[in-house]
């Protein structure tokens, strides 16, 4: 494997994996369980909000998931605010920590009140969207044939945003393996330049903050090796 970014909840990485694998763990992230608010009673809102809406916001919020929370934990979580301006994800308050404290919930003008009670549980993308704790995707690296023209490649490499070929240094008439985004992969069929699939992947997992993309990547797997062992044992 070759680690291509490590950074805050973004981690990318390069490796030969055939593709059905790389599909089945991408599409398992919705089995890991992460923590979101499930239930929500409000006693009192009087913001410019429907309550629905309100419920709906705030079911929407990553919430930390510690490693200690298990299908029976309930975590109550309690708003109740009474002063003029925006009302953020932060002055929620329970025993489980909001991932982002800036995410407007509602407005109150002078003399409004907000009070609640939400309740989060654990659960997984295929119950509700808000379960899911982050993405998995990916792209076939390609050997890209220089032929006569690196020089015109470079060139097209140099102009992109991505990561796309920057640190190589391309020659004449020599095949490299490569991470080629949409905009230089056009660019480069423009310019005839011969280009074919590889078994290598660049897999990219990117977090919504509730867990690490590690735990992301490693309890997709585990998911996925339970139903396998569980189709094992009914053949």
């Amino acid at each position: 494997m070759q680690l291509i970014k490590n950074k805050n909840n973004l981690l990318v990485f390069n490796e030969e994996i055939d593709e059905s694998l790389a599909n089945a763990i991408r599409r398992y992230v919705s089995e890991v369980p992460v923590l979101a608010v499930d239930e929500v009673e409000i006693f009192k809102n009087d913001s410019p909000l429907y309550d629905e809406t309100i419920a709906h916001r705030i079911g929407l919020i990553p919430l930390k998931t510690e490693k200690s929370v298990s299908e029976k934990s309930k975590i109550q979580f309690k708003l109740s605010v009474n002063k003029e301006g925006i009302i953020y994800s932060s002055d929620l308050k329970g025993n489980a920590d909001v991932v982002y404290g800036g995410i407007p919930i509602t407005l109150l003008d002078k003399d409004q009140e907000i009070e609640l009670i939400a309740t989060a549980k654990l659960g997984t993308g295929n119950e509700h969207a808000k379960f899911i704790p982050g993405l998995v995707y990916y792209r076939n690296m390609k050997e890209i044939k220089t032929g006569s023209k690196s020089k015109e490649i470079s060139e097209i490499f140099s102009g992109c945003n991505n990561s796309c070929g920057k640190d190589k240094k391309l020659e004449n008439n020599k095949n490299y393996l490569l991470d080629v985004c949409d905009s230089c992969e056009y660019e480069l069929e423009n310019l005839k330049i011969e280009m074919n699939d590889t078994k290598n992947l660049v897999i990219t997992i990117e977090s919504f903050g509730q867990i690490s993309v590690k735990d992301i990547f490693n309890s997709a797997i585990k998911e996925l090796k339970k139903d396998l062992a569980e189709v094992g044992k009914k053949i």
